[in-house]
């Protein structure tokens, strides 16, 4: 599985981000270990405490543990991914799982304060370290290797940064989509211009950055920074086309396509993003039932379990006689045979529970991928039609301004996608 760590501080926004349950379809708080605190609030505002005492600022260490898509990984394989981790890294910690289009990940967070020498512990070489254990699983579950672990480094392209997929959201785009576009675009490009014309065929306009080197900007003037997206490093952008020089600043951009797009222009684009979100609505629809039936369900399976727990449990204490034949038993070893009995037949009942958890978990992980495959579908055939208007608009753009305003439907172009 892809490991991706980082020291960090905000412990409030990352229990906050690890509990969010609106982009999650399940948040399972699997373990809290070492802390004094009983919730994951607790948990993180206890290591920040603790890290007032010392000179740190980063004092907590973010793990995500990401398998391959379609593979099925249960409770005890991300612990033990985690204990893993820990002989290199160590300290109190907290997992929790999360469930989203069909799909299991885990976060493991360490407090990095030594509360007994109330210093920080140096996370050294952790990236090394994590790649190693990562090509480890990888290997003993018989997944295929990614790139980026076959040649020691690199970067997956399912991980996006925070910010990646934040301005995705808010833009209403899957990162996918953005992301595929510029990568296409300079993978097909050899010069400054013909980037220009690549990145103008996908609806996105070349222009030069104050601070942030070469960007372009969408029809809706919204900006990217070009090597960002790109998923490259600014220094081989720009030792392929240079600093920039010549391209027209963000603000002349944005006013020329201001000009040039016209309220009937981008209605167009309303229009078709609208059709789109009517089409999605019912299968959204059904994935919040979905969401809503698989959380009952395991509430369910959740208080069988502790009721057969709470029996099985009276059933061994009755085991243990009390008066004088418990006396005896003691005397005679019967009572620790039976403690030592009582113990095995517990552990045995815990992982019993957990096995029927995975499973439950699997199944509904089942169900919700056959669902998550006609949402992609349906965003793939959304992605495309927006490629075919954003194709025609750019070629409307390049038109002379009086040229723009006719009808598209009139030239044989359907919003009918």
């Amino acid at each position: 599985m892809i490991l991706k760590g980082s020291q960090r501080a905000g412990a409030a926004q990352l229990a906050a981000h690890l509990l969010n349950d609106r982009d999650n379809d399940h948040v399972t708080v699997l373990e809290l270990r070492g802390f004094v605190a009983s919730d994951l609030h607790g948990a993180f505002h206890e290591a920040q405490a603790i890290a007032q005492g010392t000179r740190c600022q980063q004092y907590l260490f973010s793990l995500s543990l990401n398998p391959p898509k379609g593979a099925e990984v249960g409770e005890a394989e991300f612990e033990r991914a985690a204990d893993e981790a820990e002989k290199r890294l160590g300290q109190p910690r907290a997992v929790i799982l999360h469930e989203k289009e069909g799909r299991r990940h885990a976060h493991v967070v360490w407090s990095r304060i030594d509360a007994d020498e109330m210093r920080a512990v140096n996370m050294s070489h952790f990236k090394t370290k994590l790649n190693g254990l990562a090509k480890e699983l990888y290997l003993e579950h018989g997944w295929e290797l990614p790139e980026g672990l076959r040649r020691m480094g690199g970067k997956s392209p399912l991980n996006f940064t925070l910010a990646e997929w934040q301005q995705a959201k808010r833009l209403g785009l899957d990162p996918r989509e953005i992301k595929d576009a510029f990568q296409s675009a300079y993978k097909q490009a050899d010069s400054l211009k013909a980037l220009g014309a690549a990145l103008e065929d996908r609806g996105y306009f070349l222009a030069q950055g104050d601070r942030r080197g070469m960007g372009a900007l969408d029809l809706d003037g919204n900006v990217y920074a070009l090597a960002r997206y790109a998923g490259i490093k600014t220094k081989e952008l720009r030792q392929r086309y240079g600093d920039g020089d010549g391209l027209p600043s963000v603000a002349m951009v944005s006013a020329d396509i201001k000009q040039k797009v016209t309220d009937k222009l981008k209605s167009y684009l309303t229009e078709t993003r609208d059709a789109q979100k009517a089409e999605r609505r019912p299968l959204e629809a059904r994935r919040s039932e979905l969401t809503a039936e698989h959380r009952a369900q395991r509430a369910r399976l959740t208080e069988r379990q502790a009721q057969r727990q709470q029996e099985e449990t009276a059933a061994r204490a009755r085991r243990l006689r009390s008066g004088l034949m418990g006396l005896i038993d003691k005397v005679t070893g019967k009572a620790t045979a039976i403690h030592q009995q009582n113990q095995v037949e517990a552990w045995d009942a815990l992982r019993r529970d957990r096995v029927q958890r995975d499973r439950l978990v699997i199944d509904q992980m089942h169900e919700r991928r056959r669902l998550q495959e006609r949402l992609d579908k349906m965003r793939l055939r959304h992605v495309e039609s927006r490629r075919t208007l954003n194709r025609e608009l750019i070629e409307r753009l390049r038109r002379p301004a009086q040229d723009i305003d006719p009808p598209m439907r009139k030239r044989g172009f359907s919003l009918d996608l």
